[in-house]
């Protein structure tokens, strides 16, 4: 759920030569192309379809034409993903029921050695789906790793979970949640957020929301503003998110891993429609003269790496509070069911006009970020054997932002087995 960018520079005086010398960079356009977003704007409800359950009797679960699925799918691929990855492949094969698995070719095995971001990205998209289908009046019944469970080292190509679409029955739980509204509200603010702190009224909403997808799901916020032991714990927060951002950007295969999925300029972008898109006319610039370079990775004296870390912590002194949750294990599970408490937390901020930022780097389990590993369950109490922070998050308020590529739907679609 972590989209970057990255800028590999020589020398100061070299760039401003070759940026000078460069043709036609007043009129490139920063604006991601169209092509790439048009996923944002979901097909229209399907007939019969309404947000109260009484008059959505029209809607067939079986679904044999595949158009009530089709529409449940464009609101999940919209989901939140780490690096953008939409490693989500579906089959649409059985009437009524959708067959989610993990695309194995969109891992991040550096940054992500035992996939558990890509459990929680899994679990985002069931959430999405889960409650377009009570907008439409139907129940979303998730039987996850219906197969069997992936063991701890890595994913295999089992299904992660087998959805089995029915009419609501009218309880509580399965009324339409008016959180659905946010889902193409939803994008993630990278920048310096506002130095407000956020209401008491907005955080308990994240919490409520979080706690619904996973009710034993442990969860808090840093709050700045809240006496002496809230500042020092926020001033900790924002230490260990700048010491692990730079562990990652000094890496070279964890810096590589990102390069590979650069998706750089308006063709790139709109071809791939995932991955971190740079449409910046400056990088642009550097990279047809050939200063960026994504084959290899800066060195740690890179200016480019100086500018990405001073950029980032500038972001992260910018933070007014911090969010994050704690599960009691770390098994298969668990992670798909924090992406869902996640997501819903997101939507929630969203709803409260919030913006969320997923901090992953301290979360990562590959050698070099141990030390920061550690330090962020010492702060969050997540000491005991098989406690585990699911997420950590920046949070504030901040102007709109541009959403990220989606690949759109046929994207996703498993061809029929012959």
């Amino acid at each position: 759920m972590q989209r970057r960018s990255f800028l590999r520079l020589t020398t100061g005086g070299v760039v401003v030569a070759a940026v000078a010398g460069t043709a036609g960079l007043s009129g490139c356009s920063s604006a991601l192309p169209a092509e790439a977003l048009a996923a944002w704007q979901p097909p229209p409800r399907p007939a019969g379809g309404t947000a109260s359950t009484a008059a959505t009797s029209a809607i067939n679960p079986l679904d044999p034409d595949t158009s009530v699925r089709r529409w449940l799918l464009s609101h999940a691929l919209l989901a939140p993903h780490s690096h953008n990855l939409q490693s989500w492949l579906v089959s649409l094969e059985a009437p009524g029921q959708i067959l989610l698995h993990l695309d194995l070719q969109r891992l991040l095995p550096e940054t992500d050695p035992f996939s558990r971001q890509m459990m929680m990205s899994q679990g985002t998209f069931i959430e999405l789906l889960a409650m377009s289908a009570a907008e439409l009046g139907l129940h979303a019944q998730v039987q996850l790793f219906p197969q069997g469970v992936f063991d701890a080292q890595r994913p295999d190509a089992r299904p992660t979970a087998l959805i089995t679409l029915m009419q609501a029955d009218g309880s509580p739980a399965q009324q339409p949640d008016p959180l659905f509204a946010q889902i193409v509200r939803r994008h993630t603010h990278r920048a310096p957020y506002e130095m407000r702190t956020p209401e008491a009224a907005a955080l308990a909403s994240i919490t409520q929301a979080a706690q619904r997808a996973q009710p034993g799901l442990r969860s808090g916020f840093a709050v700045a503003g809240s006496g002496p032991a809230a500042e020092s714990a926020l001033a900790q927060h924002r230490q260990i998110a700048m010491d692990a951002w730079k562990v990652e950007l000094e890496t070279p295969r964890t810096l590589l891993e990102s390069y590979r999925w650069i998706r750089l300029g308006p063709k790139e972008i709109a071809t791939h429609r995932d991955g971190i898109s740079i449409n910046d006319p400056m990088v642009r610039a550097l990279a047809a003269v050939g200063l960026f370079d994504r084959s290899k990775a800066s060195a740690p004296d890179d200016p480019g790496i100086g500018a990405q870390i001073t950029g980032f912590n500038e972001a992260i002194a910018a933070t007014p509070a911090f969010f994050w949750m704690v599960t009691q294990d770390n098994q298969r599970t668990t992670q798909v069911e924090a992406g869902r408490a996640y997501v819903r937390a997101q939507l929630a901020a969203t709803a409260a006009g919030l913006s969320m930022h997923p901090l992953q780097q301290a979360l990562q389990e590959y050698p070099e970020q141990q030390a920061h590993y550690q330090r962020i369950h010492q702060l969050l109490g997540a000491t005991a054997p098989g406690n585990t922070v699911q997420m950590w998050a920046r949070l504030g308020y901040a102007p709109p932002t541009t959403p990220s590529p989606r690949r759109g739907l046929e994207a996703h679609l498993m061809k029929p087995r012959t």
